[in-house]
């Protein structure tokens, strides 16, 4: 039997194509050229860039904020990932109003451990603590659903460990929303959305592939959205190798990771149509804000939308803990679209 030819590669699949032909050949010129010690830091932000090098764990639970009613919930991606999470009802009482929470990469849902040193301080110093955000909202009238994406905090392993900063997670954002719109109980309540940094870019592409699954989201509260090009050349930057980019986007494919221009967020967020909120640090190091946050932030096809820039600090994951210590925005916002 004559062998018959199935699968069909095109140019677009290659890494020259994926990249296009002149920043291919550029990153083969890098290669010849780069210094073995900056070869050796070009492929550390490149896996920095495409793959968690560690899993935060799940550091605390809600009872470490006084909320002694949860349970832990787990369901699949659409793709059969399994995912770990919890469901919090308001400590009110009865609620009839739902928030999906997940979280950036490379943290859990209850925040990040950097306090408890490496590998964790490698990446930040800080702990971020994102159940005081779910306390917040628990004490103002809100059940919540928080959840692990995949390859981080207790859900399942996926696409070789690669994280896509929202090109695979996406589908973890759709197996959030069956399993609520599936649940006898959750299925009745009003919805809204709490997605950061990589989980938002997440939601943007969910929203983009399978609109009619959040026909019923009232509103999207997402902090931290990044562009992945902005992000890394900025770090490149800051070790004074930006001009080896193209090499660097070359890596992360060799790891089986996207490039950065791959990862952009702005690509989706003309997806989100519903009231949004997006904050941002003003003079966020990590980053070329405030251009990328208000390109991601145009981006957005909502009329209803605000952009808060959050300032006095130029650190990163001073933006993640923001909420949780001054809640009152994120309050008023759901409280304004969750009626």
């Amino acid at each position: 039997m004559a062998f018959r030819k199935t699968l069909d590669y095109t140019t677009d699949n290659t890494l020259e194509g994926r990249m296009g032909k002149e920043a291919f050949s550029k990153a083969l010129e890098q290669q010849k050229n780069i210094s073995e010690k900056e070869y050796a830091t070009i492929k550390y932000l490149a896996e920095f860039a495409v793959r968690p090098m560690f899993r935060t764990p799940v550091h605390k639970t809600p009872s470490a904020h006084g909320i002694h009613q949860w349970e832990d919930i787990h369901f699949p991606s659409s793709d059969g990932t399994p995912l770990e999470g919890w469901y919090i009802p308001s400590i009110l009482g009865e609620s009839d109003k739902l928030i999906i929470i997940n979280h950036p990469m490379p943290m859990s849902r209850s925040g990040f451990t950097g306090y408890l040193g490496e590998p964790f301080s490698s990446v930040d110093t800080l702990e971020i603590d994102f159940v005081a955000h779910m306390k917040h909202l628990s004490e103002a009238g809100y059940n919540i659903l928080a959840y692990d994406l995949r390859n981080h905090g207790n859900s399942g392993a996926a696409n070789g460990g690669i994280c896509g900063i929202g090109r695979y997670e996406w589908r973890d954002v759709v197996g959030a929303q069956n399993y609520v719109n599936n649940h006898p109980k959750l299925s009745g309540m009003k919805c809204g959305l709490y997605n950061r940094c990589t989980g938002g870019n997440a939601a943007y592409e969910a929203m983009y592939r399978q609109p009619g699954l959040f026909e019923n989201i009232l509103c999207f509260f997402g902090p931290m959205t990044v562009s992945m090009t902005a992000l890394m050349t900025s770090f490149a930057g800051l070790m004074g190798l930006q001009k080896y980019m193209e090499l660097m986007d070359l890596e992360q494919l060799k790891l089986g990771g996207f490039t950065n221009g791959e990862m952009h967020p702005q690509k989706y967020a003309h997806a989100v149509k519903v009231p949004y909120f997006m904050a941002e640090v003003l003079d966020d190091d990590w980053t070329d804000n405030p251009r990328d946050a208000q390109e991601i932030f145009d981006n957005i096809s909502a009329t209803d939308k605000e952009l808060f820039w959050i300032e006095n600090t130029n650190r990163r994951f001073d933006g993640y803990n923001y909420f949780g210590v001054h809640p009152e925005k994120m309050i008023a916002f759901f409280d304004k679209y969750m009626k």
